[in-house]
């Protein structure tokens, strides 16, 4: 494998330039772009169209690594990356690390690069830069171009080194941030700033021949529309208007699922009521069925989420702004021979009522049921991939870059990983089968 260790920064860089020049302002912008809604609030925003996804970029026994600044560094959006590789795709045994590093831009990531990550052998890498690119404030060229150069550089890097890559855009932001000490712009100028950074990272994906995640747009369009349907406390890119909060943590981690070509099919199960017999598909095993009462051993999860639909602090909100259910999380329950008006839908200690009807087409249990059978097993296997990322950040910021990295780095590699170790096989022992049952009675 031609591993990029040897290469050096000023190579990489030489090697980005390849890739082409900035646009000159932001209305600088070729190619089909997406229709925006007729509403003022987005006028002034022209933004590519990104390619459609058609396949799985994932393979099994995937190792992938989650990069970006302080936005991956909150270890929200990662983690419901990994949770749900780990639950909702076992199948495909992925592995992850997440390398968020507060305040980084692409430059920051692409010079620390070999030592924090290449040497671990991702096979598959997300990228999440731009936010700090940008500098909050109105787009310059030349600012655009060094954006260009670094974020090139490290999909080059990766590339060279063997891995697949999923390229992110910056999100959106939603006030000027207080740190920006400046009353010389205004909120528009920053997001479209960062809305040309967007349209430079689909051309960098596009030239070097890689995924690419819209963060921005859906984060830009969700946020102004949770604003009109939940109030105008609702934030998106959080209460300091770059951070966000789990519905924005959510909407982020459902643009890279979405990019790594996952198809949402997280199995099933059917019911005859006629001929009296119940099956379940692709990791739902019905052991039993009488009277109404399937009992089911499953081998998958769904994605399971709690909270207030309406608040920005709440993955479930975050799920009502984008098709997060659709696209990524259908357990599908159908019934076939319902001669009743309407069922009682019982599962675990909750039950939903249902017209015979939509039953027969099939109802999505992961986005009727919030809490679930699944919903305990589910938070064992979330909080060990918590404790294991909360270490990954320890052991890159911490030790490989400070004392112990800079005495002995062979050293602090090799005793960090055995502290890592278990907390990764933690993981895999909070992933147990779960035995549930399914309850359908005439009302």
């Amino acid at each position: 494998m031609n591993h990029p260790l040897r290469l050096s920064v000023a190579l990489l860089l030489a090697a980005s330039s390849l890739f082409g020049q900035v646009p000159a302002t932001p209305d600088d912008v070729k190619g089909p772009l997406i229709p925006l809604p007729d509403d003022a609030f987005f006028a002034k925003f022209k933004l590519m169209q990104a390619p459609t996804v058609e396949s799985l970029l994932l393979k099994p026994g995937d190792r992938l690594a989650i990069i970006g600044d302080s936005i991956t560094e909150q270890k929200m959006y990662s983690r419901i990356i990994e949770t749900y590789l780990t639950v909702c795709v076992p199948e495909l045994q992925i592995t992850a690390r997440q390398y968020g590093w507060s305040g980084e831009t692409a430059e920051g990531f692409l010079r620390r690069m070999t030592n924090d990550c290449l040497r671990f052998e991702p096979t598959v890498a997300t990228l999440c830069y731009g936010m700090n690119d940008h500098r909050y404030r109105p787009y310059d060229p030349a600012n655009g171009q060094w954006y260009r150069d670094n974020y090139s550089g490290i999909v080059y890097a990766l590339k060279n080194a063997g891995a697949r890559v999923v390229l992110g855009s910056p999100g959106s932001v939603g006030k000027v941030p207080t740190w920006t000490k400046s009353d010389a712009f205004q909120l528009e100028d920053l997001n479209l700033n960062l809305a040309t950074f967007r349209n430079l990272a689909l051309g960098i994906a596009t030239d070097q021949g890689v995924r690419f995640a819209d963060v921005f747009w859906p984060m830009l369009r969700s946020d102004h529309a949770a604003k009109q349907r939940f109030g105008a406390d609702y934030a998106v890119p959080g209460k300091d208007g770059v951070h966000p909060g789990w519905a924005g943590q959510l909407i982020m981690a459902h643009s890279f699922l979405h990019a790594l070509g996952l198809d949402g099919d997280l199995g099933g199960i059917t019911i005859d009521l006629n001929a009296g017999r119940a099956q379940g598909r692709k990791g739902h095993a019905v052991t039993a069925f009488a009277n109404g009462t399937a009992t089911i051993r499953s081998t998958r999860y769904p994605f399971c989420a709690e909270g207030a639909p309406d608040k920005d602090d709440s993955i479930r909100s975050g799920m009502t702004l984008v098709p997060f259910n659709e696209d990524l999380n259908r357990l599908t329950l159908v019934v076939k021979g319902a001669s009743a008006a309407r069922y009682r839908v019982t599962w675990g200690s909750v039950s939903k009522s249902y017209s015979g009807e939509q039953l027969a087409r099939g109802v999505n249990l992961a986005a009727d049921f919030a809490v679930n059978p699944f919903s305990e097993a589910f938070q064992r296997v979330d909080a060990a991939v918590t404790k294991k990322q909360a270490y990954e950040t320890r052991q890159i910021k911490t030790l490989f870059h400070g004392e112990e990295g800079h005495a002995d780095m062979a050293a602090t590699v090799a005793l960090t990983e055995k502290v890592r170790q278990p907390l990764a096989d933690a993981i895999a022992k909070a992933f147990v089968p779960v035995e549930h049952q399914l309850i359908i009675a005439a009302e």
